[in-house]
């Protein structure tokens, strides 16, 4: 009867002291309400002269983004790509999925916790000791080689994950162009269209002065002017347009429509894009790496779905009281894989791999056929830019001032000139879109290439765990 005593009073002691040494060990949870507003706040003082920022920039591959980075004369292009690398709020969701999936592989591969279990039973029957105690503690012995797989496959989905938000910053890089070019030929096409109105005000003006004095029919000084508001309704429309697509760059940048930001608009012939060699190409193009990354997952998950059919060892020590009498022993068991033997994981994991295969094989080969496509888009923008630059623009520049001289001679009315200056006016729209399907190209070609072949920098990886640890801090 001692002996029950004694077992009654000590064994919830010690179930209560190993749940507390046991609860020691758990995190605890805090909520983060979201904050809008504190968000709003953030976003509008953003600026490139944030100190994350230029630690961001010592942190890039300077043979990846060439060029200084100066703001004092404004923000030229290849700024912007650097600016939009740092803010830009698609790279801020890739790079949080990274960290998500960097979580995953820092803990995967770990032992399950050990099971500890208590049974207590009471006889009915009128007998001494009448309470029959028992408890056990388990742990499983991963002798199947599925957690080493589990870890493998985690960090095999980490580099795919890392991948991911390459792929992206390439992509993101393009977007900027794409719509810087567009930008900047609405800026060009509005300074056009705001020095032909220069010179159409200043026609209308003549025009005026030799319609009073009888020299120039009235229909004549009706079209000048109708022309002059055309312009000016044109001119007009850029600018609202150019407004439009500054914003649309301040979004990619992820900067806010408050900050006073100097763009500098760009619409250069490209230079020369050299395409690699297959081998080349396909080692460093950012999808395709993403993908093979991708197929390793699946290699990776087939793996753990094979191991997860063979069974694992549960074994621990096993302590019993009954009618007075105490025990020691052991407890074993092991799944017997004659039943399930995890058939669906498997089979799902097959298919998953061949999927992943042909994700691959497919992307190879539209990248190798849009390449193709691509240059030739290059080369014939470039046959068609150099025409309009050596042989159409020259013969309209002519033809504009033979008409202004014959004007000033007296020799022509004034709609020659104006023919004439809403030719030059048409020949240079055509000369800006040439040169801006040109750039958007060239731009095509490029983002088909790839970066320069290249190791992964760390500040992908560092960047990544920032952006994690800024998200699952309080």
């Amino acid at each position: 009867m001692e002996s029950l005593v004694r077992t009654t009073l000590y064994l919830p002691a010690i179930v209560l002291g190993f749940a507390l040494a046991v609860l020691a060990g758990c995190q605890s949870y805090e909520p983060r309400p979201l904050d809008p507003g504190g968000h709003i706040d953030a976003w509008s003082s953003r600026s490139p002269s944030d100190e994350s920022f230029r630690m961001f920039l010592d942190a890039l591959d300077t043979q990846a983004h060439p060029g200084s980075f100066d703001l004092s004369d404004g923000i030229h292009l290849h700024e912007a790509e650097r600016i939009a690398l740092f803010y830009n709020p698609d790279l801020r969701l890739a790079r949080l999925r990274a960290g998500v999936r960097a979580g995953v592989a820092e803990f995967s591969g770990r032992w399950d916790d050990p099971e500890f279990s208590v049974d207590a039973l009471r006889v009915t029957e009128n007998v001494p000791d009448e309470w029959i105690i028992g408890s056990s503690l388990t742990v499983t012995i991963p002798i199947s080689g599925r957690l080493r797989a589990e870890r493998d496959r985690a960090e095999a989905s980490l580099r795919a994950a890392l991948s991911g938000v390459v792929e992206e910053e390439w992509a993101v890089r393009s977007r900027v162009r794409d719509a810087w070019y567009e930008w900047s030929a609405t800026r060009l096409r509005e300074e056009r269209i705001g020095a032909l109105l220069g010179s159409v005000s200043a026609l209308l003006g003549s025009a005026d002065r030799l319609g009073e004095a009888g020299e120039l029919p009235s229909d004549q000084v009706s079209l000048i002017t109708i022309e002059g508001l055309n312009l000016k309704r044109a001119h007009q429309r850029l600018r609202a347009d150019g407004f439009e697509q500054e914003q649309r760059l301040r979004a990619l940048m992820g900067l806010s429509p408050e900050p006073e930001l100097r763009l500098i608009p760009s619409l250069s012939v490209p230079d020369p894009i050299e395409v690699p060699d297959h081998e080349t190409l396909i080692e460093n193009h950012p999808t395709l790496v993403k993908l093979r990354d991708e197929y390793e997952v699946a290699e990776a998950t087939l793996l753990r779905e094979i191991r997860a059919q063979y069974p694992d060892l549960t074994i621990g020590p096993m302590y019993e009281s009954d009618q007075g009498q105490s025990r020691i022993g052991f407890v074993g068991g092991i799944p017997l894989p004659i039943l399930n033997s995890n058939a669906r994981g498997i089979a799902e994991a097959r298919g998953e791999r061949a999927l992943a295969r042909a994700r691959y094989e497919t992307a190879l080969e539209r990248v190798l056929h849009d390449i193709a496509v691509a240059r030739a888009r290059v080369e014939q923008s470039a046959i068609q830019r150099a025409m309009y630059e050596s042989e159409i623009v020259p013969l309209v520049d002519r033809q504009l001032e033979d008409a202004q001289r014959l004007l000033d001679l007296g020799e022509s009315d004034g709609m020659v000139l104006l023919e004439s200056i809403t030719l030059a006016g048409e020949t240079s729209m055509e000369m800006i879109e040439t040169r801006l399907e040109e750039s958007r190209a060239a731009n095509a070609l490029r983002t088909l290439v790839g970066p320069a072949p290249r190791a992964v920098s760390s500040v992908h990886t560092t960047n990544t765990k920032n952006e994690m640890r800024s998200e699952v801090q309080p």
